[in-house]
């Protein structure tokens, strides 16, 4: 097995170890990252009812339409995308969250997204 594959296979199991405990509520829905190599994705969702409260992504228009032609690093994306989706969360009554990292390293792209999120008043 090649280094990528087996890095892939590695992150994978530790998101599936890491989902065995974390669920989203209607009360603490779950705040669910997923990067790849260009962009960042968040959504908070209610594992209970299966809905998507907010959604945010760095590879939609309301993202395009902010960003408008400025240079930006993949943290600084990371950034706006939690502050975003902290927004939208607000908006819909949603205050507290569950993290779910999905198995990535809370480094980088990933803490800044947090960091972010709870700069915008998201608790987890």
């Amino acid at each position: 097995m090649n280094s990528a594959k087996k890095r892939s296979v590695e992150r994978q199991r530790r998101a599936a170890r890491v989902r065995k405990s974390i669920t989203g509520t209607t009360e603490r829905p779950r705040l669910c990252v997923r990067r790849s190599i260009n962009h960042i994705y968040a959504q908070i969702v209610d594992d209970v009812q299966g809905k998507t409260i907010a959604f945010a992504g760095s590879s939609g228009k309301e993202f395009a339409q902010k960003v408008s032609g400025k240079e930006l690093s993949k943290t600084d994306i990371s950034k706006m995308i939690g502050e975003m989706v902290a927004e939208k969360a607000i908006e819909q009554g949603v205050k507290t969250v569950v993290f779910d990292r999905k198995g990535y390293l809370y480094h980088g792209r990933v803490k800044a997204l947090a960091e972010a999120a709870r700069g915008k008043g998201l608790v987890f």
